[in-house]
């Protein structure tokens, strides 16, 4: 058995980059992970009890999350993170499709300024959009009203769909649109039976970013919100201030399993997308 010796350098070069990449990805990683354990503590504080250091089964508990789904507090916070979140993330979804499609027409004027214009508040720091928008809102009696909270919420996942719809219809043959006028279809037609179906995992992911943002919002509600408005992170916010007691480290644990069924989400709808591109340049190439 003979040894390829000039391939090891290149094993060694690989085997180095992925320990690195490895170890990156932990550091990056292991503040958040160290949160999983200390939701199940049984102690009324954030520690790691010599019990749970043992792995001894009675150091461990489920009382926090009992906490946080029986406690009126934490379940009305949810349901407005929920209702927040839907809500705005429907009518970001609409609004950011439509300024996307109105931005990929070539005879748009204006193209930059108004992109900038619409991206701008992925740019604008959390505090001065949420300070902006206090004031403004304070002139229109929007303030601590929940109509109020799903327009900024809106304001804020509005740009993750232009930017996700503008790159899936980056790859969009505009003879298709021409093909189906040809064959009679009226405009509504043609966005719904052609258009749509096509960039649809665009506008998903958009709408997946536009309800992780939303859910995540902690800023805008503070200046915007009343007392009976409370969203999750406001509740955990206020926890942390008030009373310090681990039912936030379960709904932070909560919160990290919805994020990761989001990632998958975007994960399975890059796949699409990338399956659906790859079977619509098929028939061109042949």
């Amino acid at each position: 058995m003979t040894v390829n010796w000039e391939r090891w350098p290149a094993l060694v070069g690989r085997g180095l980059l992925y320990a690195i990449c490895a170890l990156i990805l932990l550091f990056l990683v292991a503040p958040i992970l160290v949160v999983i354990p200390l939701s199940f503590n049984a102690e009324p504080f954030f520690t790691f009890t010599p019990g749970m250091l043992r792995l001894d089964a009675q150091a461990y508990s489920t009382r926090w999350y009992e906490v946080v789904l029986r406690d009126p507090v934490w379940l009305q916070s949810i349901r407005n993170s929920l209702l927040l979140a839907v809500l705005s993330t429907l009518l970001a979804t609409t609004l950011g499709t439509m300024a996307a499609l109105g931005l990929h027409n070539a005879r748009m004027p204006a193209k930059g300024l108004i992109t900038s214009i619409l991206i701008s508040p992925m740019i604008v720091p959390p505090i001065v959009a949420a300070t902006g928008m206090y004031f403004f809102y304070s002139r229109l009696d929007l303030t601590q009203t929940m109509t109020g909270l799903v327009v900024a919420h809106t304001l804020l996942g509005s740009p993750f769909v232009v930017v996700t719809v503008l790159a899936t219809l980056s790859n969009f043959d505009g003879n298709l649109t021409r093909a189906a006028a040809t064959l009679g279809a009226n405009p509504a037609q043609t966005f719904l039976k052609v258009v749509l179906p096509l960039i649809a995992p665009g506008v998903l992911s958009g709408a997946v970013f536009a309800f992780a943002t939303s859910l995540d919002e902690l800023i805008v509600v503070l200046f915007l919100g009343s007392v009976d408005q409370r969203t999750i992170p406001r509740q955990m916010w206020s926890g942390i201030r008030e009373n310090v007691s681990p039912a936030i480290l379960a709904m932070a644990t909560i919160l990290i399993a919805v994020s990761l069924a989001l990632m998958i989400a975007l994960e399975l709808l890059r796949r699409r997308a990338d399956r659906r591109g790859a079977s619509m340049s098929a028939p061109a190439s042949q």
